[in-house]
């Protein structure tokens, strides 16, 4: 796990997610929706969550099931003044 997340930034729970009750499953980055599973894909990753023994499991589950977001170039939000 120390290979995968060099920055330690998966331990800031940036990750979140929704899990509805027709089986979509809408994943969010710091607060902004960025992505919607659905069929078996959201099976899979329903699964692949209540599976996972602690929280660092879960964001690194949520981070591959986004896709682009290992390349180290995700900016967190600021506020323009």
């Amino acid at each position: 796990m120390d290979n995968i997340d060099k920055r330690n930034r998966l331990a800031e729970n940036v990750f979140d997610y929704r899990i509805t009750k027709e089986n979509y499953v809408f994943i969010s980055w710091e607060g902004k929706w960025i992505k919607t599973l659905k069929g078996q894909e959201a099976e899979k990753t329903v699964n692949k969550i209540h599976a996972a023994a602690t929280d660092l499991e879960v964001q690194l589950i949520l981070a591959k099931a986004t896709g682009n977001f290992k390349r180290g170039n995700e900016k967190s939000p600021t506020s323009k003044k």
